[in-house]
């Protein structure tokens, strides 16, 4: 730019929360705390559900995992994130999962919002997870089995420790060294931990059994003798089409609550069932249109698989904690001419 050019105005900057100030702002509010508000933000976007725009992800297949986009709105914001399930990537030193999303104003269009959701999607999902289960768990739930202890697995734990009362961790992962680690960043965090041989032993005599396994494919890491009465499944690992975790025949025992049916009846567990298979929509309950739990012996299942509304909750906590924390760079993304007609000129003066 030629130091005739006029600076950019104040609305061609767009606030940018890197990585590296996600994770300020995380310890700046303290994680328990960032999950037990991010689950408020969660509960009561969920609460006013009937507002948003919804449709299912935008996926895009390959044979080594998804790239997708999850947008939605309502009358004054649009968000979506950029998102990929890659499994195999683990083997070459990446991450499985990255992301990022955007905040936008409805009746300008204008950007207002470009953050990382690497970290703060492994947040929400975590926070997704523990609010869905202080409305679907037994009650005074202690003791918690998670199956799959990859880069989910501490986020769940804290998360349900916070919203929930989990004090008891049973892990089981078919490396034993991702428990290990999963014990290790935990440790002092007032967890019972113990590391299981076998899914079996792991699940047996806990409230609430979490399964977050990455491989792309239908597998059955729960067997129907495992699941017995009155427990709490949290599905998370399934979340796109021929990846699964359940066996069937533990859906058709359940009482299965889901985000959005349309999108979970394609990538979730309930692509085992027929369409027309009762499946309850996890607002309703947070909205008090309809119960959750009704009875003791009774087996809740939280499908888990993601949804743009989620996403858009935790953009907005993140929007709304940034002027006090200032924990964000100012990015010039948008092109603001003097004159709106006259962009080809703001090209030319800027040599």
């Amino acid at each position: 730019m030629s130091s005739s050019a006029p600076a950019p105005s104040h609305l061609a900057f767009v606030p940018f929360v890197s990585v590296e100030n996600m994770m300020a702002l995380v310890h700046r509010i303290g994680i328990d705390i960032f999950l037990r508000e991010l689950a408020d933000y969660l509960e009561a976007d969920f609460k006013r559900w009937p507002e948003f725009d919804k449709t299912p992800r935008i996926a895009a297949h390959s044979a080594e995992g998804v790239i997708e986009l999850m947008p939605t709105s309502d009358s004054s914001l649009y968000g979506f994130k950029y998102v990929n399930g890659h499994p195999k990537n683990m083997k070459e030193g990446l991450q499985t999962v990255t992301a990022f999303g955007m905040l936008a104003d409805v009746s300008s269009g204008y950007p207002t919002l470009l953050s990382e959701m690497t970290i703060l999607t492994a947040l929400r999902t975590a926070a997704t997870s523990a609010m869905a289960a202080r409305h679907l768990a037994p009650a005074n739930s202690r003791t918690m089995a998670i199956i799959g202890n990859g880069a989910q697995s501490e986020f769940q734990a804290i998360a349900f420790r916070e919203l929930v009362g989990i004090r008891t961790l049973r892990l089981y992962d078919l490396d034993r060294t991702a428990s290990e680690k999963c014990a290790r960043n935990l440790a002092g965090m007032g967890f019972d931990i113990t590391i299981c041989d076998t899914t079996e032993a792991a699940v047996e005599d806990v409230d609430i059994i979490t399964t977050v396994t990455a491989d792309k494919q239908c597998a059955t890491i729960l067997t129907d003798n495992m699941v017995g009465a009155g427990i709490h499944i949290n599905a998370v690992g399934g979340d796109c089409p021929g990846k699964t975790e359940l066996h069937r025949d533990i859906l058709l025992r359940s009482s299965i609550f889901a985000e959005y049916p349309p999108q979970t009846r394609i990538e979730g567990e309930i692509q085992q069932l027929p369409a027309d298979h009762p499946v309850t929509e996890l607002w309703e309950v947070i909205a008090g249109k309809t119960s959750g739990r009704t009875r003791k012996n009774q087996i809740t299942l939280f499908d888990s698989v993601g949804f743009a509304i989620e996403d858009f909750s935790a953009l907005r906590y993140v929007r709304d904690k940034l002027e006090a924390t200032g924990l964000f760079e100012k990015l010039d993304m948008v092109a603001d001419p003097d004159d709106p007609r006259d962009l080809f000129g703001m090209l030319q003066r800027s040599k």
